[in-house]
């Protein structure tokens, strides 16, 4: 028997009203009455409707119910955080800023806070810092989770010399140059197919349906900031079975971005939500959190889930439009996110994993962990270090602000720097270069009982956005 799928017009038409209900409504009927006619799903969210107080204290029909009753007035008391927060393990303490320090000393103050870590690449933020992670108790924080929802790394490793990319650079930039487009709110004339775009959430979430067809339309594009795309040289030295590539050197494709303005906007929208629900002190204001028994925050979560998917289908058009231009498949790919959260046990307790510019490294779980511009990534292996979460680093992490580097970089120095290195840019601003990052093989260094590396990604053409940047918020490499 096929599983049961809804629709939010579905709901609509028997008379629900618009708001979180409809979402609830969808997700708690698909998960615990997949196997139900619709028919008979669909009578049961009647009777729901016509008496909402005969199901408020029904185990699972009670969520939908207690959505439909009148509303108790708010008495908007501020949550107080904690005297002493919770001990955090800290990587690499000699290369992270004390504000980033600061801000996770916040977030471990935070009531629903449980276990906490840095990463050695962290810097502020808002909200938690940058390669913070934080697990919490049926809570989810959006700005835990950050604004580019499903940010994430994606390499494809295609079995070609990687000599032809100085023999053919101008072929291999132009391809770059033609798979994606770079910049704010840029979007594409013609949308690329995938199914994505047709996912129930749309319908089911006023929000996102106003976010659906500019999502549709900057599918498979990659933003500003850090989001790059570039070819490289992918080595592997040693025989390694979860790789599962055999030593060699291989050309590949590495690209970094994420869910454009669906996530922004998902971020923001939640974002206020939660601070209007959850009063904090001014300073850990950014902290403020769903939970994910009520429905803002059952909302959120599906929102998302469904950011992230995005992001991951934005990377697997850009990749399959290369692969199609090289006329190969890759050998490999592997990917992962880093602005996201996760639902994970700690210490026999479910927990909302929140990683926030950081690589999931749970125990034999690969990631990719990306430098500069001219500095290498790596292929890891995660080992599954608990006093870190199961996370590591998602990059070197910028040891200077966007704004200090436009101010101390030169045109001259980056051009030097480059051409050192032998890599060629397309695009790319001062803020953005090399000398605005940590020492990579610091960052590595310093996390050695987090992740094994099983290969390096050393990049040769880089396409990345050439205009100075505007927001406050982009992502972080």
């Amino acid at each position: 028997m096929s599983k049961l799928k809804l629709k939010g017009k579905e709901i609509r038409a028997i008379g629900y009203p618009e708001g979180p209900v409809i979402s609830i409504a969808m997700n708690v009927m698909e998960k615990n009455y997949k196997h139900e006619a619709k028919e008979d799903v669909m009578n049961i969210l009647k009777q729901i409707l016509a008496a909402p107080v005969e199901f408020e204290n029904d185990a699972v029909l009670g969520l939908i119910a207690r959505q439909l009753l009148p509303k108790p007035a708010r008495e908007g008391l501020e949550i107080a955080l904690n005297s002493k927060g919770i001990g955090f393990a800290i990587f690499g303490i000699g290369h992270i800023e004390q504000g980033a320090i600061n801000q996770m000393e916040q977030a471990a103050k935070l009531p629903v806070a449980r276990a906490a870590a840095l990463m050695p690449d962290a810097h502020a933020g808002y909200g938690l810092p940058i390669g913070g992670v934080l697990a919490t108790e049926n809570a989810v924080i959006p700005y835990g989770v950050g604004v580019d929802i499903g940010c994430r790394m994606c390499l494809s490793v295609f079995d070609i010399d990687p000599a032809e990319l100085l023999q053919r650079e101008s072929y291999f930039s132009r391809e770059l140059s033609a798979a994606t487009l770079f910049g704010g709110g840029r979007q594409f004339e013609i949308n690329a197919e995938h199914e994505i775009t047709d996912r129930p959430e749309f319908d089911a979430i006023p929000l996102l349906k106003g976010l659906q067809g500019k999502a549709a339309m900057q599918l498979g594009s990659s933003g500003s900031g850090n989001h790059f795309v570039e070819f490289g040289t992918v080595e592997v030295t040693e025989k390694e079975e979860v790789l599962g590539i055999a030593p060699g050197t291989y050309l590949g494709l590495l690209s970094h971005s994420g869910s454009r303005a669906l996530g922004a906007g998902i971020a923001d929208h939640y974002t206020r939500i939660a601070k209007e629900k959850r009063r904090l002190p001014a300073e850990a204001a950014n902290l403020a959190w769903l939970t994910l028994d009520e429905a803002e925050g059952i909302e959120y979560w599906m929102a998302m889930n469904l950011a992230g998917d995005y992001a991951s289908a934005c990377h697997e058009v850009i990749h399959a439009k290369i692969a199609r231009q090289l006329g190969r498949q890759p050998l490999r790919r592997v990917e992962n996110h880093h602005n996201f959260a996760w639902k994970e046990n700690w210490e026999g307790r479910e927990t909302i994993v929140h990683r926030k510019g950081a690589t999931p490294a749970g125990k034999d779980v690969l990631g990719i962990i990306p430098g500069s511009m001219t500095a290498p990534g790596f292929i890891v292996k995660g080992r599954g270090e608990a006093t870190a979460l199961h996370s590591a680093a998602h990059g070197a992490g910028r040891k200077m602000s966007r704004t200090a580097a436009l101010h101390s970089i030169t045109h001259e120095l980056l051009r030097d720097t480059l051409q050192r290195h032998g890599v060629k840019l397309i695009g790319g601003g001062l803020d953005e270069a090399p000398q605005a990052y940590k020492d990579i093989e610091d960052v590595m260094s310093s996390q050695g009982q987090l992740v094994d590396v099983v290969g390096r990604f050393i990049p040769k053409i880089v396409r990345m956005d050439g205009t100075q940047p505007k927001r406050r918020h982009v992502g972080e490499r």
